[in-house]
């Protein structure tokens, strides 16, 4: 155990304060061990660190920083403990010839924090391929499994993200993938860097190269390993958010790439689930922000508007209060709901 550790470098977005006490736990022994010694304290899960806001003042009472671990193989089922790298997942299913996560490649953090947002990409998500997660519950210090249809998932959603969950911190998860292909590449993006870079879409590794290069064109690749020498975001910062169809068509005016309405409710459906669910990045184009738009050392990131970055020297309130006007305005121009995606850690100030 550790005393005031600073978390900020711990992060993405770098910044954020210290932890009162702090564990680092790489394996699922190791962090059991913890949540039995600390079951009393006020405790916080950190993986890497990918898609958290810390607030300037820090945590309070315990943070756990897990990661490592094991990755495993039943027939078709691969297991993988809560703090693996979730590309690491990726690429062992990619080696192992079985499909289901490779449109999941690149998105930086842990398997843990993959389940709790049930992330997504390109037309795949977790809920697609989870077979099973093993908890330790914090009420009664026991170690439960539980099903899918326990954990509420949906659109960039999961039960671990309620009050009422948060008794469980998540040992390890289970994916059963398929020896065949699942499912198709049809977001329009990946399929035009695809082209533009001639590459294949028949096997995993092509597949895998596809989304990498998209995800490279884009700015979203991020490696945890040197997070000072990279770009300081956490991903797109909003969800995407269900609107009508009066909403659709005048955000579509803002589709940067000349696609049709039709093309973008489609990409909307296969991004989003629902053809409804429109782009975050139309919603704030059309609320006025635009590419490239500061605040101090915040902006909206040139190339990627849902990114919010610390250009160098921004505090966590700032960060926070730049998200929280963008919510605000969209509310009042557009009458949409705009729901951050990045998880806020922490006590922050209301302006």
């Amino acid at each position: 155990m550790q005393q005031n550790v600073p978390l900020a470098p711990m992060t993405s977005l770098a910044v954020g304060g210290p932890a009162e006490q702090f564990y680092t736990c790489n394996s699922v022994e190791s962090l059991q061990k913890i949540l039995t010694e600390t079951s009393d304290r006020q405790l916080w899960v950190l993986g890497y660190g990918a898609n958290v806001l810390v607030s300037d003042a820090g945590l309070p009472g315990t943070t756990a920083l897990v990661r490592g671990g094991n990755v495993t193989r039943e027939d078709n089922t691969l297991i993988a403990d809560a703090g693996i790298w979730w590309d690491h997942l990726v690429q062992y299913a990619i080696t192992a010839n079985l499909w289901g996560l490779e449109f999941m490649s690149a998105i930086p953090g842990g398997v843990g924090a993959a389940v709790v947002g049930n992330i997504a990409a390109y037309g795949q998500a977790v809920a697609d391929s989870l077979a099973w997660v093993e908890v330790f519950d914090r009420t009664d210090g026991q170690v439960h499994r539980m099903q899918p249809d326990e954990l509420g998932l949906s659109y960039r959603y999961s039960a671990f993200q309620t009050d009422a969950y948060k008794i469980y911190v998540i040992l390890r998860a289970a994916f059963t993938l398929s020896p065949q292909p699942t499912k198709d590449l049809e977001y329009q993006s990946a399929l035009d860097v695809a082209k533009a870079s001639g590459i294949p879409l028949d096997t995993l590794m092509d597949r895998r190269r596809a989304i990498l290069a998209t995800r490279e064109a884009a700015g979203s690749l991020w490696d945890y390993h040197s997070p000072e020498t990279q770009m300081h975001t956490a991903g797109s910062f909003f969800r995407n958010p269900v609107v009508d169809d009066a909403a659709i068509e005048r955000l579509a005016a803002f589709e940067e790439n000349g696609r049709t309405a039709d093309a973008v409710r489609k990409q909307n459906e296969i991004h989003g689930g629902v053809s409804k669910r429109a782009s975050a990045s139309h919603v704030l184009l059309a609320a006025g922000f635009q590419r490239g738009q500061t605040w101090g050392p915040v902006r909206l990131h040139p190339d990627h508007i849902l990114k919010l970055e610390n250009t160098g020297g921004a505090t966590a309130q700032q960060i926070y209060d730049v998200a929280q006007e963008i919510v605000h305005t969209v509310k009042e121009k557009l009458g949409i709901d705009l729901v951050p995606e990045v998880r806020f850690l922490g006590k922050f100030e209301e302006h």
